[in-house]
């Protein structure tokens, strides 16, 4: 009998590396670290009340904002700028995130985006980012792609992460709070 050709590479492999490569990225953009005490988990102002709870995710009382030692929410308007890893000049973003959703503005690049939360950690929030205006897709300037966000004290730290073309695409930048 002959012998299978063996696949290329498998697509859960593709998705370590590119992770792997969005950490050394991150990694290498944050003078920084703060310990995971110092950064501020989500609070129940910050969830999407009509999303369903992640499949597994276990049932725990949500204790309120004070609870979560006075820290602050992820809440909010929050503006910056994002440094694409390979590119000199930085570009203007905007983050507004409330309880039913949160929504990107690149003015510079003229695109804007809806976030859905994916999940979250004790100390980050992850969305996924549908360019709704701008798209790649459509001839604009903007891909879809992943967004991590963490307090920072007052400030918001930003990853994110898609492809365009082929190739990987990782911006990061720190937000402050607008509104």
């Amino acid at each position: 009998m002959p012998k299978k050709a063996s696949p290329g590479p498998r697509h859960g492999t593709i998705i370590r590396v590119a992770a792997a490569a969005f950490v050394v990225a991150m990694g290498t953009a944050i003078v920084a670290i703060v310990p995971a005490s110092a950064q501020f988990p989500q609070t129940p102002d910050d969830q999407n009340t009509s999303a369903p709870p992640l499949v597994g995710t276990p049932k725990t009382k949500r204790a309120g904002p004070a609870a979560a030692g006075g820290s602050p929410s992820i809440t909010g308007s929050w503006s910056g700028q994002l440094t694409q890893v390979g590119s000199d000049k930085p570009y203007k973003f905007e983050l507004s995130i409330n309880g039913r959703g949160a929504e990107t503005k690149y003015p510079d690049l003229d695109c804007t985006g809806k976030l859905t939360r994916a999940g979250q950690s004790k100390s980050y929030v992850f969305f996924v980012e549908v360019i709704t205006k701008g798209s790649v897709d459509k001839g604009g300037r903007c891909p879809d792609g992943t967004i991590t966000v963490g307090r920072q004290g007052d400030d918001l730290a930003l990853g994110w992460f898609g492809t365009i073309q082929g190739s990987t695409v990782i911006a990061y930048g720190t937000l402050k709070k607008t509104k």
